[in-house]
């Protein structure tokens, strides 16, 4: 967000940025949630909706992740104001003082900051980047201890890209299930999965473990709906009905006519949605392409998401300390805005969103791989080799 906010003071100013630091796809929204929109409006459905969302839509994303034999109906459903919002419900009503939740790292900004909200502990459990980031359970496993109630992944995870096999989750599941914890899954970027693969998500445990797996999702970045403000989560009735108790007293339910276009978008799959990530896939290779021409940086490829977590450690100097000056340094050299490896609790990395346009996306990448490559070192400094530093 300071990023987004000094990319905008810049604007304000006349000066045009290259923005690769934000999380938005460049995509409009469908046409078919804009139309549904509309028409709700013209029907006048702009008035509250029961606290938990539509029944339509509560039912409609129950069948979407329930598979044959699986335990959630609407009633399993909490439709919220964005993904953010069902994770911060979730921290308030499962976390508190002596509390902790385990992470792993690099992580999404705000997991942790909720997690403390929450006047709980985020346990924050490094993953390796030689093995991409991927979300492995032993570690996080290993850190949960008897105050831990719930272990908070986000799969595809922003900011690495990287994602948890089946296998890893069933096991945090299991893990979960025996110390009386849940296993919450952000799945927001469900949709953004490269090379072939399938997105492993928990919805496929839900049936052995009822109680335990808590799935969160989103509108905003599989069909270019962030603007709407809408998500949810799925669970057991209980979990369920927490988080509403939390939502009752911060926003009530999600907005009407919104949820309207989520709706028609379960309905009728757009093509946008498709399209979207087909060009996040091409783009992807392109980034990795021109990273490849900076010498000492090392790019895992990214397996999901539509964000890269290059290592820049071999720019660094007492010049430029940081992945915040380096920040400072691009938008400066090149006005080309990139996001801090620290804000994300892992220091010595960007990251770089290829959710923007292609015009944009190319051009930044000149200007970036031109920084880069004027300040690199040529190799990777000793305290980055084995996977960077927490932030």
């Amino acid at each position: 967000m300071a990023v987004s906010r000094r990319v905008a003071e810049l604007r304000s100013e006349g000066i045009e940025v290259l923005d690769l630091g934000a999380g938005e796809p460049d995509f409009p929204s469908p046409e078919t949630a804009v139309k549904a929109a509309q028409r709700a409006l013209d029907e006048g459905r702009t008035k509250y909706t029961v606290l938990e969302g539509t029944t339509e839509l509560r039912a409609a994303l129950a069948e979407r992740y329930s598979a044959p034999g699986g335990p959630w109906s609407a009633g399993n459903v909490l439709v919220t104001v964005g993904a953010k919002a069902a994770l911060y419900q979730l921290a308030q009503a499962f976390l508190g003082p002596g509390a902790e939740a385990v992470v792993p790292t690099p992580a999404w900004v705000s997991i942790p900051a909720q997690v403390r909200l929450a006047g709980a502990e985020a346990v924050t459990v490094p993953m390796a980047a030689e093995d991409g980031f991927a979300i492995r359970a032993q570690p996080l496993i290993e850190a949960m201890t008897q105050r831990t109630r719930a272990v908070i992944v986000n799969t595809p995870c922003n900011p690495t890209g990287a994602v948890a096999s089946i296998l890893d989750l069933e096991r945090l599941a299991s893990a979960c299930a025996e110390r009386g914890a849940l296993l919450i899954s952000d799945e927001t970027y469900e949709r953004f999965v490269y090379d072939g693969r399938r997105h492993a998500g928990v919805a496929a445990l839900a049936a052995r473990y009822p109680d335990t797996v808590v799935l969160v999702g989103s509108f905003s970045k599989s069909y270019a709906m962030t603007g709407w403000r809408v998500g949810y989560l799925l669970g057991s009735a209980e979990v369920v009905a927490a988080a509403a108790a939390v939502q009752s007293h911060v926003t009530s339910n999600a907005t009407s006519f919104a949820m309207a276009g989520a709706e028609a978008v379960l309905a009728e799959e757009p093509p946008e949605s498709a399209a979207l990530v087909a060009a996040c896939a091409r783009r992807r290779d392109l980034v990795l392409r021109e990273l490849e021409r900076v010498p000492g940086i090392v790019c895992p490829p990214p397996a999901g998401a539509f964000y890269a977590f290059p290592d820049v450690s071999a720019c660094l100097d007492e010049a430029c300390p940081d992945s915040a000056s380096l920040c400072g340094r691009l938008l400066d050299e090149a006005r080309v805005a990139a996001t801090p490896g620290s804000a994300f609790g892992w220091e010595g990395h960007l990251r770089l969103s290829f959710a923007c346009g292609d015009e944009v996306l190319a051009a930044g990448l000149e200007g970036l791989v031109r920084v880069l490559s004027r300040r690199s070192t040529g190799h990777v400094a000793p305290s980055f080799a084995a996977g960077g530093r927490a932030g």
